[in-house]
């Protein structure tokens, strides 16, 4: 909400209301870059009356949105080699006043974690984005039948720790079509500070394995990597990204079953066409010896 210069009268009823300031401007973002890319790209097909520029401003504001300070930061806080194995301890800290990802199901967010060894080899990555959206190792996206757990701690590369929202139908199934959606199987979304999962009524509770994580808190998540470093020596570096995604794989794929839909073949030409690689909301990087 950019503060505007001078004065302004907030409504024209009744008449003569009196100039105000100071005054701001209502900017209404989101965190949507793939829809607002594809406006962007196909103005005339669309009829839209924004212009390319207006698209680019909103762009910038976005990513001024979804910048660290705003919404999460990364922290290694332990990282030592004992023996074969590299121990780390990640944290995460989420600042918006809501879950994040926000309500709508199709968003998720995920950890990134590349292990290289001193000539710049990987020795482990987990959470890998592809450019067809999906996420390598995310259970969901091999199978919309099953999903991706949460963790507390990760000793694989095809373990990812992705906070999302999994919706079960009314036979207990996952779905990810809005109205066969009756619960979740699985809502492990960043909590906002003073989110007390422990009291939290069902609409908006905890499910799955993070209920029972004792890291998973109000505010921050904490996550433990036990990482196979044998056959690798000398020094490591450790590199996490928390990435965010606004319409997950499967999300779009079940939309691309219907059958006979105009308008979803459309969408679906388009959106096969729009970059799905996922924005960065945060990094760090570390050595470790």
């Amino acid at each position: 909400m950019p503060e505007v210069e001078g004065t302004l009268a907030i409504a024209i009823m009744p008449p003569g209301m009196p100039q105000r300031a100071p005054f701001s401007q209502h900017h209404f973002v989101g965190g949507n870059s793939i829809i607002l890319n594809m406006l962007k790209n196909n103005i005339n097909e669309f009829s839209v009356s924004a212009s390319t520029e207006n698209f680019d401003a909103t762009l910038e504001r976005l990513d001024q949105q979804l910048d660290s300070n705003k919404t999460a930061s990364l922290s290694i806080e332990e990282a030592e080699v004992d023996g074969d194995t590299l121990m780390l301890s990640l944290s995460i800290e989420q600042f918006v006043g809501h879950k994040f990802p926000s309500g709508f199901p199709s968003r998720r967010a995920w950890i990134h974690l590349t292990v290289t060894d001193s000539s710049g080899n990987i020795v482990f990555e987990s959470g890998k984005p592809n450019e067809d959206g999906s996420i390598t190792g995310n259970d969901a996206d091999e199978n919309a039948n099953t999903y991706e757990p949460h963790y507390n701690v990760i000793t694989q590369p095809d373990q990812v720790q992705i906070y999302e929202s999994i919706m079960n139908n009314t036979d207990g199934e996952v779905t990810y079509t809005l109205l066969r959606g009756s619960g979740y199987l699985k809502d492990n979304r960043l909590l906002p500070l003073g989110f007390d999962k422990q009291s939290a009524g069902e609409d908006i509770a905890v499910y799955g394995l993070a209920a029972e994580d004792a890291d998973f808190t109000g505010g921050a998540d904490s996550i433990t990597y036990q990482i196979d470093t044998s056959g690798h020596s000398g020094s490591f570096t450790v590199t996490v990204e928390l990435l965010y995604q606004t319409i997950g794989y499967q999300f779009a794929a079940d939309l691309f079953t219907t059958e006979n839909e105009e308008l979803v073949d459309d969408f679906a030409g388009y959106f096969d066409e729009a970059d799905k690689m996922p924005k960065v909301i945060t990094s760090v990087s570390q050595p470790v010896s």
